[in-house]
């Protein structure tokens, strides 16, 4: 008599905390890149209209690398197991990045290095999410998310007040002659590369995954595997109709920002509907020709047959990380800039203003921390979709507020929201979308998701620069103002997800 497959067993809390240590070092990463790109950027002769263009390299890369690395990590097992052997090859590019970024001679190197840095942080980023899901039983994972959270802001908490740390506590240069990148931000970026080496280290070398026999047995006793309707195929004709229509409205679209003069930026709007419509049709044609083995194919696929709670929180993302991509661009000139009254990007006012900026960058993300602690209490009296969007308006207030706080010192108190916000984010959506998805193919979907992500990013660079040079003549405080009121549009429409708690 063969004994009944089990659920996955219920995990240690030292487990979940060395799983999700790694995400201290991806942090870590991202965080210096969050705070001070746009410094290096307009160190090195970037204009304030020209950030967003500059910063499109990011959502680009995370929008092509994530998908293909979840659908690879769904289907790899080797000595390190599923995910890990992801984790070192992503740790391993992004310490490299991260140390060459601040050298960059020329802005076009320093975009280019962006580039590189933010794909290295995604290879490693996208298994991380799909680990939780594999690794734990479905009661845990709002714990394994929300644990990620707090590592996400304990790494960022250091990693972005560590230019402000090393200028004002080891007494290191906060300025350099015009065109080089001052010695506290190289020192941060050095220090942050070996931290996130460590840290990923830790993870890799302290857990161990569930075999691809032990993990379809655990998928389908939760009930976790592909419905019928996910299995059948979009028809070819389909395909081919649709991927037409998508590419001529991309041209149209290109032809007329070029009749009309339209901001250059625009150009990337044009670029995404055609590269969406030859996906299209090249999955018409493999289906056709029989070659829908490939993973190309697989990826389309799934992208038109997402689980309804899925598509529901695309919804949310998408505002949501609109709002964060919003001010994450603007907020270091913002800051500079309104409350500093800084004008030159290489004087003594606008390098106050950009250490302030990293420590209010470090500050909500200290609130994250404490948010961790608090956001499962809610959860477990609220329901997660509630407890997600009172997040999402307390971020909106500290957006909003900081048009109206002239004192950059009280700003601390509208990072209080953001960092509530920002925790559940990073939490909440995935604890509701892990429990919605074939076990199989939790991977690919995490990546897929993350579409949803990138796609408000990409927009971001395409529009914010008009809007903010043209809407708002230049003033780049609105920017953060148009991020609170998406925050209040994401909540609306979390209240409409279907979350089976």
């Amino acid at each position: 008599m063969t004994q009944a497959v089990k659920s996955r067993p219920k995990l240690s809390f030292w487990q979940i905390w060395n799983m999700c240590f790694g995400f201290i070092g991806i942090q870590f990463g991202f965080a210096l890149q969050n705070a001070n790109v746009s410094r290096i950027f307009q160190t090195l002769g970037a204009e304030i209209d020209e950030l967003p263009i500059l910063w499109v390299a990011a959502p680009i890369t995370g929008l092509v690398v994530q998908p293909i690395v979840g659908y690879f990590s769904d289907k790899t097992w080797n000595r390190l197991g599923r995910r890990r052997p992801y984790f070192l090859i992503g740790a391993l590019l992004t310490s490299g990045a991260l140390f060459v970024m601040p050298h960059s001679p020329t802005l076009w190197m320093a975009a280019g290095m962006l580039w590189i840095m933010d794909a290295s942080i995604n290879i490693s980023m996208e298994p991380f999410r799909a680990f939780v899901g594999d690794m734990l039983p479905q009661r845990q994972r709002t714990l394994g998310f929300v644990m990620q959270a707090f590592f996400i802001g304990v790494g960022s908490v250091v990693a972005s007040m560590l230019p402000w740390l090393m200028a004002n506590v080891w007494g290191m240069s906060n300025t350099a002659a015009p065109g080089i990148v001052p010695d506290s931000v190289i020192f941060s970026f050095t220090l942050g590369g070996v931290v996130l080496l460590l840290a990923m280290g830790w993870t890799i070398f302290t857990t161990r995954e569930y075999s691809p026999q032990q993990l379809a047995a655990f998928n389908a006793e939760e009930g976790q595997v592909e419905s019928l309707a996910e299995r059948v195929h979009r028809p070819a004709a389909r395909y081919l109709k649709d991927g037409a229509l998508w590419c001529a409205g991309g041209f149209v679209s290109a032809a007329l920002i070029y009749a009309f003069a339209l901001n250059a930026e625009l150009y990337i709007l044009a670029g995404g509907i055609t590269v969406f419509g030859l996906l299209q049709l090249l999955a018409s044609w493999m289906q056709t020709n029989g070659h829908t083995h490939h993973g190309v194919y697989h990826v389309t696929h799934d992208l038109f047959h997402m689980p309804r709670t899925m598509v529901q929180l695309a919804v949310v993302q998408f505002f949501s990380w609109f709002a964060l991509f919003s001010m994450w661009i603007y907020i270091t000139p913002a800051i500079a800039s309104f409350h500093f009254g800084a004008s030159d990007s290489s004087g003594a006012l606008y390098n106050k203003g950009a250490d302030w900026s990293g420590v209010l960058q470090g500050s909500y993300n200290g609130f994250a921390m404490l948010a961790a602690f608090i956001i499962p209490l809610m959860s477990r009296k609220l329901g997660r979709k509630q407890t997600h969007a009172i997040n999402l308006l307390l971020g909106a207030v500290g957006f909003i507020s900081f048009v109206i706080i002239r004192d950059p010192s009280w700003l601390l108190l509208s990072m209080v929201g953001v960092g509530f916000a920002w925790a559940s984010i990073i939490s909440m959506p995935y604890a509701i979308l892990s429990c919605a998805l074939p076990g199989q193919k939790m991977g690919v979907y995490m990546g897929i998701f993350n579409f949803f992500i990138v796609i408000p990013q990409i927009l971001a660079a395409s529009v914010l620069g008009l809007l903010v040079g043209v809407v708002f003549e230049g003033q780049s405080i609105y920017a953060l103002v148009l991020g609170g009121v998406c925050f209040v549009i994401a909540a609306g429409f979390t209240l409409l997800v279907d979350d089976q708690e």
